[in-house]
């Protein structure tokens, strides 16, 4: 491991999930050199899934990791933007940083809408608590986007007594991410908590008090929340020698390493090729940015192991806990394990017999047993798959 033996600076631009760990993973393995971890917020690293739990509902005001940064020698920049990137130097809003390797993990920046400055985001913990300051019971909250981040703060807006109303472009919710088969019954999940659900809702401007749909309709609301999804924050890597792909996202090999030499990317902001799933894949989830950040650290203390990890990610919303791992297509063979009528149902996806996916709502022990069978490629019988009175691990052929 000749990296081991040099005093090279590392820099990892980022300071969420993904950097933090590549920071933390590097010196727990072993790096001897300096480590910069720098990220554009004035905070030091914290935890973000919580923010539209735990944060909106009060129950806590900071979810900073509990590190020791100057004990372990991790030099913390806060409230410093990366600019640019050149061979051996990295330019920022503070001056020039040179790196012997540099490490991207500048995560992804929220979707907006045209015409929407009126309107707020959820993606940071100044986002959280300023919109949990305006969270008064009898408020009239407006969310653009039935899709995870949606549910998650219309659960939370309604256990603080607000009044509701999520606008949705498309038929459903979680269109193109999962079958109608799936999202029919997260429809009720909206309605047993008193949220309105309007769907085909397209949004073509908000103004002050209330939100202008495209077909005329006015929403009243006293807050507007979009969210509709998030792209690779990567703008400032134009000219810089790294390839993005067509969604942004930073192209990376197995390894995780960048088309410009001694640079790596981990996090939301990455592409990667997938052996498991036969198709490169960007994945926005803090399971992806944990791992993926420490598999960066892993490549430069020397290991050539290739980052092909199941995707996984979960999701609470409307008194459930919703998880899924793997990655399915609509060619892939859809099993329910149980009726989406109850509390606790799953569903898995095969492939030619094989398991690829799997998602439970209030069913963990199904989960974690398809996560692993995913891992190992297993081959399930479809009767008994699809028999919730089954281990999924007994299914296995």
């Amino acid at each position: 491991m000749a990296e081991l033996e040099s005093a090279e600076q590392v820099v990892v631009v980022g300071s969420g999930m993904a950097g933090a760990q590549c920071a933390l993973a590097l010196r727990q393995g072993g790096w001897r050199g300096g480590i910069s971890l720098l990220g554009a917020e004035p905070h030091p690293p914290y935890d973000r899934p919580p923010l539209s739990k735990d944060v909106l509902l009060a129950k806590s005001d900071s979810t900073v990791f509990d590190l020791d940064y100057a004990q372990l020698g991790i030099e913390l920049l806060p409230g410093r933007r990366a600019t640019a990137v050149r061979p051996g130097v990295l330019h920022t809003d503070a001056g020039e940083l040179p790196y012997g390797r540099l490490v991207l993990a500048t995560g992804a920046d929220p979707l907006r809408l045209p015409a929407s400055d009126g309107a707020r985001v959820l993606r940071t913990v100044d986002d959280a608590l300023a919109l949990r300051a305006a969270l008064r019971p009898g408020a009239r909250l407006v969310l653009v986007g039935a899709g995870w981040i949606g549910a998650e703060t219309a659960t939370a807006a309604r256990q603080l007594g607000c009044e509701v109303t999520v606008l949705e472009a498309a038929a459903e919710p979680l269109a193109g991410v999962l079958p109608r088969e799936l999202t029919a019954p997260m429809e009720r999940w909206y309605a047993e908590a008193g949220v309105e659900l309007r769907l085909g809702a397209r949004v073509a401007a908000v103004e002050p008090g209330e939100v202008v749909l495209a077909d005329g309709d006015r929403v009243a609301a006293d807050e507007v929340v979009i969210g509709i999804g998030a792209r690779p924050a990567t703008g400032w890597l134009a000219d810089s020698g790294i390839e993005l792909d067509a969604a942004g996202a930073i192209v990376a090999d197995a390894s995780l390493r960048t088309s410009l030499p001694l640079v790596w990317a981990a996090g939301d902001c990455v592409s990667y090729p997938s052996a498991r799933f036969g198709e490169r894949i960007n994945v926005q989830h803090w399971d992806h940015a944990m791992h993926s950040g420490r598999a960066v650290a892993a490549a430069l203390l020397g290991s050539d192991e290739p980052y092909d990890p199941v995707p996984y990610f979960w999701s609470e919303q409307f008194g459930r806990m919703v998880q899924y791992a793997g990655r399915h297509t609509a060619g892939d063979r859809l099993l329910l394990r149980g009726s989406t009528e109850e509390q606790a149902w799953s569903a898995v996806w095969l492939r030619e017999g094989v398991l690829v996916a799997a998602m439970a709502v209030d069913r963990p022990r199904d989960l974690v047993q398809a996560r692993r069978l995913i891992a190992t490629s297993a081959t399930l019988d479809p009767q008994r798959a699809a028999d919730p009175s089954v281990a999924l691990k007994a299914a296995v052929v």
